[in-house]
């Protein structure tokens, strides 16, 4: 009885290995076909490359000489880039401005453009472009993430964590943006900045919370100055107590506060206060400082931009890539057709 078991056994484990290794010769098998299949098609590609070669050459050659003649003719393009903070939840009114200034450039209302600049319209008809975006780094985003956990409760902030922070944060949480300016004139940008900022520190909605943010400022500051005074009062006072006590130490009807652990504990106690209030108010003037303005200027534009040549954007590169395309897709829908009419007939 148990032999016939063994050789069931054996059998069952034979039909099962057979199987895994069928299924492994299989899989063998599409992978296989499948890397025929790519080299099969890469290899008609390249025969269809070299039937046509002379064709895409000459595509190639016409674009690169069109392309150098346009170069050569085009004015060059210069970019400037300056970094601002924006205050007072004017960001949003930032990037509205500039989104339309480069709308204005890309319909060639130069006269409209030169007006919300402050330049000539000569000046301005040189502007190909203006753009917005955030200026972080994975810094920045953790310093922020930890200003905005400090402003929430207990309880909000054992909700919210970082990965959560990042799903819902875009440009405008930032605190840096860079606004680039392309144009064919180096100084244009420089000569803008001014009325590019003046357009938000003029709002008036802006510059109500700006006042409001200074008396707020200014009330902390005085609430502060005058708590610093009385806890100085309070170490003088302590400090007269102290010497009473020292020179009636023997005396029945000495005015003591307790025993002298206590009186180092008072001291230290309106010490570490008195370092308190002072780091607060070293807080606030770095506060002030920051909201001086509307809008912070970290770096201005330069008084010439640089000119951009990068190599996908010269018409030398960018126009046989074109030409070549354009003669690729050609030729297939040349191909294409005689397939279809060959197929059509085959089938009639």
């Amino acid at each position: 009885m148990s032999n016939k078991e063994n050789t069931s056994e054996e059998i069952d484990l034979g039909q099962l290995f057979k199987m895994i290794g069928d299924g492994f010769k299989k899989l063998f098998n599409l992978i296989g076909n499948i890397f025929k299949g790519i080299f099969h098609a890469l290899v008609l590609f390249l025969q269809y490359i070299r039937a046509h070669f002379i064709k895409f050459a000459i595509a190639g050659l016409v674009g690169v000489g069109i392309g150098w003649y346009w170069d050569s003719v085009s004015d060059p393009i210069y970019r400037s880039n300056m970094v601002v903070e924006p205050n007072f939840n004017s960001v949003q009114q930032l990037y509205n401005n500039i989104e339309f200034y480069n709308d204005l450039a890309k319909e060639k209302e130069f006269q409209s453009l030169a007006e919300a600049l402050g330049v000539e319209q000569e000046l301005a008809s040189t502007i190909k472009k203006f753009k917005i975006e955030s200026f972080s780094d994975q810094t920045q985003r953790i310093k922020q993430f930890s200003d905005f956990i400090s402003q929430l409760d207990t309880i909000s902030q054992q909700k919210v964590d970082y990965e959560d922070y990042l799903k819902n944060f875009n440009d405008i949480n930032s605190r840096f943006h860079k606004i680039t300016v392309e144009a064919t004139n180096p100084t244009v940008a420089k000569k803008s900045q001014r009325s590019i900022i003046r357009s938000i520190e003029t709002n008036e909605y802006f510059q109500l919370q700006k006042k409001i943010n200074e008396l707020n400022l200014s009330v902390q500051d005085s609430v502060l100055t005058s708590q610093i005074k009385e806890v100085d009062s309070l170490q003088g006072f302590v400090k007269k107590l102290k010497l009473l006590e020292a020179n009636k130490a023997e005396s029945s009807t000495s005015i003591s506060m307790g025993e002298g652990k206590s009186d180092e504990n008072l001291e230290i106690q309106l010490l570490n206060q008195a370092s308190r209030f002072k780091a607060e108010i070293v807080a606030l003037n770095k506060e002030r400082a920051k909201t001086q303005n509307t809008i912070n200027i970290i770096s201005e534009f330069p008084q010439k931009g640089v000119r951009v040549n990068e190599f996908f954007r010269k018409k030398k590169v960018l126009l046989p890539i074109l030409l070549i395309g354009l003669v690729l897709i050609t030729l297939s829908l040349l191909s294409l057709n005689s397939f279809l009419k060959t197929y059509s007939n085959t089938k009639a």
